[in-house]
């Protein structure tokens, strides 16, 4: 088969081969929230959890799980990231919004590490309070930008 997919020759999953492609500037960005009782979120932001600075650990654990993406999405490039940033907004009465932005000078985009990185940082979330609201989810999951590489620019909602 010839162009980039997840298939070999023989219709078998296999690793895209990026070799040809030039190396560019690309960055993802990707968003979720994390909604929860009004009481959890009030802790959260009064620092009143007994696991600890919720959000703090929660912000280092999207960052390390976006540069373990490819240990984590099978047939995923690993990457050398040259910037990774999660970020928090309260949506009272009952929310955290995240966002995480990616970027790598690269092959390959980094859609799947920005996508991780707010998927870890919920599950952390959830996790570091799920002694007070086992009730939590985790919701619209979603990249909102991809932009870099031969696929040019995206913008979602």
């Amino acid at each position: 088969m010839s162009g980039f997919t997840h298939f070999d020759a023989a219709g078998r999953a296999a690793m895209v081969d990026v070799s040809e492609k030039a190396e560019t500037a690309r960055v993802a960005v990707a968003r979720g929230r994390v909604v929860m009782a009004p009481e959890t979120l009030a802790r959260i932001l009064e620092g009143q959890m007994g696991k600890g600075d919720v959000l703090g650990v929660a912000r280092l654990a999207g960052i390390m799980g976006s540069k373990r993406t490819s240990d984590l999405i099978p047939l995923c490039h690993p990457l050398m990231l040259s910037k990774v940033t999660v970020d928090f907004t309260p949506e009272p009465p009952d929310a955290i919004a995240i966002e995480a932005l990616v970027k790598v000078s690269g092959k390959t985009g980094v859609e799947m590490e920005a996508l991780t990185a707010v998927t870890v940082a919920a599950l952390t979330i959830y996790d570091m309070c799920k002694a007070i609201d086992r009730s939590m989810r985790i919701e619209d999951v979603r990249l909102v930008l991809k932009d870099g590489g031969k696929s040019g620019r995206y913008e979602g909602a």
